[in-house]
């Protein structure tokens, strides 16, 4: 872990001035972290504007010299290591991290809460009838021990066990000695299996490894990545399924935290988790892991019906077994019941129509199945706690967990 810095006491320079100078210290290549910068942006366009320098880091870069005595107002920043933390210490300007490696623990940072990733990770394996599970992470990274550790949590209170891939590779290692590494792996485990990968990147690496080892995706090995980078996760063979984190809700909550604290506020040097939106579905895990062919095709009829108003009656219309077996032996199987994966289905995809698109309720209840907009917000409400203009907001503004 880490050794922390503490700042020296000063005197705040930034109360007087009317336009704030931010500095932004982060990496601008992943689309992660140009959504995290789209959130601050969104902040600064409802509230007052700030003026920024843009400072792009690489994981092992030192922070620039003038950073030490620069005569700005505050600081966001990825701060990914002890010479970065430094300067930014030194600087006495308040800070928001958005790295998970807390170098300055005496400032706040925003982070993923990577045990809902964890969570929604196990329970889209989980709905799939999948009973071997694994990960694929990356020691480099903190945040893949600690994601590593979330999946393991996430399975264990649902009494399941998981194979991890623990080989560590140097920098310079060749990614094609890392994929042959990994798909040797793959090949001594039970299939058909569910790997949960630490990040887009890796994810690829085990599709690679699979398509080298003749092994099927989704039918042997299911694979899900984070990050959602859409570019990658398209571009991979075959698509990559990927958690959706929320990124630009992370920069957004950063940017409401420093100007806080630049306004002279005492903000506790606390992490604020950010939920992810859910999962972006791709046929990496397109598939259904149950050894039940009745209740495979009941799951498939509500994935591809889903948006339409179907009913369990339907669902029992198309499966060539008395409803009353098929209810007993898909609440046995997955734990729930029929109605309960149709309104899971459904309301999942309304989130992501709240979240990702501009459409009125009334638009988002025809494409999901509901028929009046109205029942979805008491159905929506019920469920998940907000009203669907709440739940909206909540997400888009910067609300927190």
């Amino acid at each position: 872990m880490p050794t922390p810095l503490t700042p020296d006491a000063k005197s705040p320079p930034w109360s007087s001035r009317p336009k704030r100078r931010v500095a932004l210290l982060v990496e601008t290549s992943n689309s992660y972290v140009r959504a995290l910068l789209q959130g601050v942006i969104s902040y600064v366009r409802e509230n007052k504007p700030w003026s920024f320098s843009l400072v792009e880091q690489g994981h092992s870069d030192e922070a620039p010299r003038w950073v030490k005595n620069w005569d700005g107002d505050g600081i966001i920043a990825r701060v990914k290591n002890r010479r970065i933390a430094e300067k930014i210490v030194a600087s006495g300007l308040p800070v928001v991290d958005l790295s998970i490696t807390r170098y300055i623990p005496t400032m706040p940072n925003v982070e993923p809460n990577d045990e809902v990733v964890g969570r929604l990770a196990v329970e889209h394996f989980t709905q799939r009838g999948f009973k071997h599970f694994a990960y694929c992470g990356d020691d480099i990274f903190l945040i893949s021990d600690r994601r590593g550790a979330c999946f393991r949590r996430a399975l264990a209170a649902a009494g399941l066990t998981c194979h991890e891939f623990k080989r560590r590779f140097a920098a310079s290692v060749a990614i094609s000695r890392k994929v042959a590494d990994i798909g040797d792996w793959l090949a001594e485990l039970p299939k058909p299996l569910a790997v949960f990968a630490c990040y887009d990147v890796r994810g690829q690496h085990v599709l690679d490894a699979c398509r080298l080892r003749g092994i099927a995706v989704p039918e042997q090995v299911a694979v899900l990545g984070v990050d959602n980078d859409e570019l990658l996760c398209e571009l991979a063979s075959p698509p990559l399924s990927s958690v959706i984190p929320n990124a630009q809700r992370t920069g957004y909550e950063a940017a409401r935290l420093l100007d806080r604290m630049m306004n002279g506020e005492t903000v506790p040097a606390t992490s604020v988790l950010v939920e992810p939106l859910g999962i972006s579905l791709r046929q990496s895990t397109e598939v259904l892991a149950v050894d039940d062919p009745h209740i495979a095709l009941a799951l498939r009829f509500i994935r591809e019906h889903a948006s339409e108003p179907i009913s369990v009656t339907d669902v029992a219309r198309v499966v060539p077994l008395s409803r009353r077996i098929l209810e007993k032996r898909f609440r046995q199987l997955l734990n729930h019941t029929l109605h309960e994966e149709i309104m899971s289905v459904r309301l999942n995809r309304v989130k992501r129509l709240l979240v990702e698109s501009r459409l009125s309720l009334e638009q988002i209840a025809a494409s999901t199945g509901y028929e009046h907009p109205e029942y979805l917000s008491v159905v929506f409400k019920r469920e998940v706690g907000l009203s669907p203009r709440q739940f909206r907001e909540h997400q888009r503004r910067g609300g927190v967990v």
